[in-house]
């Protein structure tokens, strides 16, 4: 399938924060490889800011005193991350930006600087699935006090015999963060910030939304099969 320029954005509502992480790693498994088939980079927030703290780029020296000072990144900075990764050779024919925006505010700054680089953003990809669901595959998670592994109760138990790569058996425990009152709390934090993203793009016709709530393989294929009929 070819789709020239495409500019693409993606909402993981089941990957708002670290928790069900593995599952998010999965989805982007599946679609950095299908992804390659337009031939598109796909730009993840976190590393192509840690990227720039690595290389010592002026944008990202900027952005490590206000990380060194334990302060948030300002959105101007943070902006200026972007159009730095968005002007790079790999995002000539096409991206998909993992990560960002992350809230109104930022869309809107989002849309200006494409304005100015003379770039559009073509589909934003929703990720939907029920609180239920979320609460009850998030709040699953379980963590080896030994060696640091994560398991999940339903998806990646425990060995039966409870064996520990550190030696010995696993030390498994809950953590204060996957217990369902501080999953909703994020949620309803989630709601509030990201939440207004989904109407936003709804409104402007870019809104591409996924049963997330499915296997991760046919969640791929229905994107796949979304950007055939959307062109």
């Amino acid at each position: 399938m070819q789709l020239e320029m495409t500019k693409l954005y993606f909402i993981a509502v089941c990957a708002f924060s670290k928790v069900g992480r593995e599952r998010y790693l999965k989805y982007r498994i599946i679609f950095r490889n299908w992804i390659q088939v337009l031939e598109v980079g796909v730009f993840d927030f976190d590393i192509f800011l840690r990227d720039a703290l690595s290389r010592g780029t002026p944008t990202g020296l900027e952005a490590k005193k206000f990380m060194d000072a334990g302060e948030l990144v300002p959105d101007e900075v943070v902006l200026r991350l972007v159009k730095d990764r968005l002007s790079e050779d790999d995002a000539a024919q096409g991206w998909l930006l993992d990560g960002y925006p992350r809230n109104l505010d930022q869309a809107s700054a989002l849309s200006d600087l494409l304005s100015q680089m003379d770039q559009s953003l073509d589909h934003v990809i929703y990720f939907e699935c029920a609180e239920s669901e979320l609460v009850r595959r998030l709040s699953g998670r379980r963590t080896c006090r030994t060696c640091g592994d994560t398991f999940h109760v339903e998806f990646a138990p425990v060995a039966e015999n409870n064996s520990c790569k550190a030696g010995g058996t696993c030390d498994i425990y809950q953590r204060s963060d996957d217990q369902e009152d501080a999953i909703l709390n994020r949620l309803k934090v989630y709601q509030r910030e990201t939440g207004p993203l989904v109407e936003h793009y709804r409104e402007k016709g870019q809104l591409i939304v996924l049963d997330g709530s499915a296997p991760i393989e046919m969640v791929g294929s229905a994107l796949r099969d979304a950007l055939d009929q959307t062109g």
